[in-house]
């Protein structure tokens, strides 16, 4: 028998205790081994969704090729295929054998453990600042594939590495009506300021960002139907060529004060409360 003093304390005690935390979203999501059995739908937005039905991009496509598979982040919504046939046509036309792909997004989308905060819904894709090699890849080197900075080491100009077929490629993505935006290095953005040719108004599309020196970012705008999926808010009026550039080259940009505390992302603290209710059906589904 409990003595009501004692099951007095025992609730008291209970009610003391910290509730146990929520299992993070990353943790859940980056357990998952393949694509859900749904049809595919990006859901939410970049950062802070997730993507049903993903499909794995194959690991050698029409003038692409699929690097580090064994990150598991080369899942896409359907729409990422195509843009990407279309990308290695243009890039082949221009002098590359292809491109090489790297992250997309994980079998279920969803906050990655590690990496970008984005990449979430299957529309992120990540292609190197490198031709994919002629005669395809075996599954060492795609394995081990790395790409090359084609940005100085003072991070204000590109180097010799940097060469026309890049602005090329580049533009050829911009020019794609299914991409939203393109991020890159300050220092590509203001070489392609320099050196692209009328007509540009594609320029707009692509923003500068830290890192992105070794590769460029193609966001896809949500496809059409996508009832679910968050589209970001259209870039500023303009080419981006204008005094907004500068500051990317000032040194509160090249070298910000370091951290006063630890850096918390908002990736390392979402739990699947934070992500639209349908991530939860994802999540769960066979």
């Amino acid at each position: 028998m409990i003595r009501p003093l004692a099951l007095a304390a025992a609730v008291a005690a209970a009610l003391a205790a910290p509730a146990a935390a929520a299992p993070l979203a990353k943790d859940q999501f980056g357990a998952q081994a393949r694509g859900s059995d749904q049809a595919p739908a990006p859901i939410g937005s970049y950062a802070e969704g997730c993507l049903a039905g993903g499909v794995a991009l194959p690991a050698s496509g029409p003038g692409w090729e699929t690097v580090r598979l064994s990150r598991n982040r080369y899942w896409a919504h359907p729409e990422g295929f195509s843009f990407l046939t279309r990308l290695g046509e243009a890039a082949r036309a221009a002098g590359w054998p292809g491109v090489m792909v790297g992250d997309v997004s994980q079998p279920r989308g969803g906050p990655m453990v590690d990496g970008h905060s984005s990449h979430q819904v299957g529309l992120d894709l990540d292609i190197f600042l490198k031709p994919a090699p002629a005669g395809g890849m075996s599954d060492a080197a795609r394995e081990g594939a790395g790409s090359v900075s084609v940005v100085a080491a003072d991070r204000r100009s590109v180097t010799a590495d940097w060469t026309p077929v890049h602005l090329a490629v580049i533009r050829a993505a911009a020019e794609d009506p299914a991409v939203a935006r393109i991020f890159v290095n300050a220092a590509i953005k203001a070489e392609l300021c320099r050196s692209a040719p009328a007509p540009r108004d594609w320029l707009r599309k692509v923003r500068p960002w830290w890192g992105h020196d070794a590769h460029f970012h193609v966001r896809l705008e949500c496809p059409e139907g996508a009832r679910l999926c968050l589209n970001q808010s259209p870039p500023p009026p303009g080419d981006g060529c204008d005094a907004s550039l500068d500051w990317w080259f000032s040194d509160e940009a090249l070298n910000p004060p370091p951290p006063k505390g630890p850096i918390v992302r908002k990736r390392d603290v979402m739990t699947l409360a934070d992500l639209p209710a349908e991530c939860r059906g994802v999540l769960h589904a066979d």
